[in-house]
């Protein structure tokens, strides 16, 4: 704690203040109980809802317990920035379903077009910290942007910056759900603000467009049958039975959000960092599995999608390929071109995707 007591209301509306001029759309404060939702994250780790992502199950419970985490933390500062690029235009839902429509079309979600969100919000919430440093002297403080074993929808709906809609997103009135979030945990005693109510009412719009069936029901998720699963965290094979259905979406996916009537609200970001880079927004699958793997790194600097490497990179336009315009000559000339990769994760997808066009390929003669 600062050796001096600062006027701690005084220091809430300076820290939302300060959150607005560092690009933040909405800032709030809570208090770090979450036991409620301990039950809740038990019953969908013990399902194996969650996938490979063994990082949401390793910490336990202490996901839910901000002050094991950082011991100290009493309060919670949640930020949201919006990220939709600053040149969208008024009817970007319809033109994002147009491109799943475009055979052709290599669909990116609409957030990793531009740079990478993480060193963004952690870069900005950094500087909003050491604002309260600056005007209170030392305190205990901790940022995190979907870094840590930390619940940030709960803490940010407990906040008051929104409500988790049916398909377990956080949904604002002001800004449907196209936005990033982030936390600074603090030893600060500061005043909480109150938590919004639901509003999705008797809307299921999100559930019914799940290609996947991922959206079990009002806020049931299994990851392991959503789009953003599994051509982002799913390291192996794609399940074969959900290549089909993922169409042409290559990262991620937004159909959830499309359906969302709440994103009609959606926001423009106020940062260029989530401008579209490499013309993402309308690149085509045979364009984008060209590129090699120098050319996919040097491209992706400072992206959200050069984690997932150049390997899974082609699995996913693999898949895409085999679900676009079917004997199209270009398409097929692609696939053969990768028909030997040296990844053998890469081959199966080619030769699956190569099959969909009615070509099939012994993948033991491509072993050797």
């Amino acid at each position: 704690m600062p050796d001096a007591s600062p006027d701690l209301q005084e220091l809430a509306r300076a820290i939302k203040a300060w959150g607005a001029e560092l690009g933040f759309a909405d800032v709030r404060i809570t208090d770090i109980d979450l036991a409620h939702t301990e039950t809740g994250l038990q019953a969908w780790l013990d399902a194996g809802h969650h996938g490979e992502m063994d990082y949401m199950a390793s910490h336990g419970m202490k996901r839910a317990r901000p002050a094991e985490l950082v011991p100290g933390t009493v309060r919670v500062i949640s930020a949201r920035m919006d990220y939709l690029p600053r040149t969208t235009p008024d009817d970007w839902r319809a033109r994002e379903r147009l491109r799943q429509q475009d055979p052709q079309a290599a669909v990116v979600s609409v957030y990793a077009r531009g740079r990478d969100y993480h060193k963004v919000l952690r870069n900005r919430l950094q500087a909003l910290a050491e604002k309260v440093k600056a005007a209170i002297g030392d305190y205990g403080y901790r940022v995190f942007t979907d870094s840590a074993p930390v619940m940030e929808l709960p803490l940010a709906q407990k906040a008051g910056l929104g409500w988790r809609g049916k398909h377990t997103l956080l949904l604002s009135r002001e800004a449907g759900s196209t936005f990033f979030i982030g936390e600074i945990l603090v030893d600060l005693p500061l005043p909480v603000d109150a938590p919004t109510g639901a509003h999705c009412g008797g809307c299921d719009a999100c559930i019914v467009s799940c290609p996947t069936g991922a959206i079990l029901g009002p806020g049931r998720l299994d990851a392991r049958r959503c789009i953003s699963y599994l051509t982002i965290e799913l390291k192996g094979s794609i399940p074969e039975e959900f290549r089909p259905l993922i169409g042409n979406r290559i990262y991620g996916c937004d159909d959830c959000q499309l359906a969302c009537p709440w994103n009609k609200f959606a926001q423009r970001g106020m940062l260029p960092d989530f401008d579209e880079r490499n013309g993402l927004g309308a690149a085509s699958l045979v364009e984008l599995f060209g590129w090699e793997e120098d050319d996919f790194n040097r491209r992706m600097e400072g992206s959200p999608i050069r984690r997932i490497g150049h390997e899974r990179w082609l699995r996913n336009l693999a898949v895409g390929l085999g679900n676009a315009s079917p004997g199209d000559p270009a398409i097929v000339a692609a696939l053969q071109a990768r028909a030997i990769h040296p990844s053998a994760l890469v081959r199966e997808h080619v030769a699956w995707a190569l099959a969909r066009h009615g070509i099939d390929l012994q993948l033991d003669a491509l072993h050797a």
